[in-house]
């Protein structure tokens, strides 16, 4: 395994508008660590379709795998080469599923993502479509796309768009102290630095809790735990009215989010 200095928290939660709707989370995240690096990707499925979700974990999943074996075979993240590579080997992918699965499944496959591959000497951040990424302290939201409808991979294998990934970012990994990756819910959970918890008096806080709050690297669900409060129903009796008053959850959309922090010396 590799022995990069970083602690990690990740975690996801169901859209308030999803959740109405019954429809599921349809988001999905992927981390893993190998003997030449480290590779994270949030995706987001498609909310319009009936099993997206499915389709975000096949393609989150494989991603990384991907990266982690272009890595071990000696392939270099900061190479010209090496994301075009890897979207061939997603792509790979989805052309195989209408042979295994029917052509319809292809349709469940229209994920957005972003993702950071990281090894001792680069970190390379890369995206397709909408969602949102940090590197020490600094946010990057990507999008919105006009119609609402960001670009998707998938598009190249049903006759559509030859759509890239693209490179956000390539730095030496020993100037990144903190990185977070994120889908498009993650913009909503930027701007609620001021609203209040559902039944709690405080304040939700900025973002950047999630990469500088010790909480959230002490325990694996604590990323989770705190997108759930969040995103709370809460219900409270006005007894002046005589009637119940309920206060949403403050997320419309599914959330997900990868953080990776530089681990401190301890002394």
């Amino acid at each position: 395994m590799s022995s990069l200095p970083f602690d990690i928290a990740a975690g996801s939660v169901l859209g308030r508008e999803h959740a109405r709707s019954g429809r599921n989370n349809q988001d999905a995240y992927c981390v893993r660590e190998g003997a030449k690096g480290l590779v994270a990707v949030v995706a987001d499925g498609c909310g319009s379709q009936p099993a997206s979700e499915l389709g975000a974990r096949l393609g989150a999943r494989r991603l990384v795998r991907a990266a982690l074996q272009r890595l071990e075979a000696g392939e270099a993240a900061d190479t010209e080469g090496f994301l075009p590579g890897l979207r061939g080997d997603v792509l790979a992918m989805l052309e195989a599923l209408p042979e295994a699965l029917g052509r319809e499944a292809l349709a469940d496959c229209l994920f957005t993502l972003v993702g950071a591959v990281v090894t001792p000497e680069h970190t390379l951040v890369f995206s397709a479509g909408d969602g949102v990424w940090m590197l020490n302290g600094e946010v990057h939201v990507l999008g919105p796309f006009p119609g609402n409808a960001p670009p998707y991979l998938a598009y190249a294998v049903m006759g559509g768009d030859d759509v890239p990934l693209i490179r956000q970012a390539l730095v030496r990994t020993e100037d990144v102290h903190a990185l977070l990756l994120g889908t498009d819910g993650v913009e909503d959970l930027k701007r609620l630095t001021l609203a209040r918890v559902p039944e709690r008096d405080e304040p939700v806080g900025p973002l950047s809790q999630f990469w500088t709050e010790d909480r959230y690297f002490s325990n694996p669900e604590a990323v989770n735990r705190r997108l759930a409060q969040l995103n709370r129903e809460s219900t409270r009796a006005d007894f002046v009215a005589h009637r119940l008053v309920r206060t949403p959850g403050l997320l419309p959309d599914d959330t997900t989010l990868v953080v990776l922090r530089r681990r401190m010396e301890r002394v």
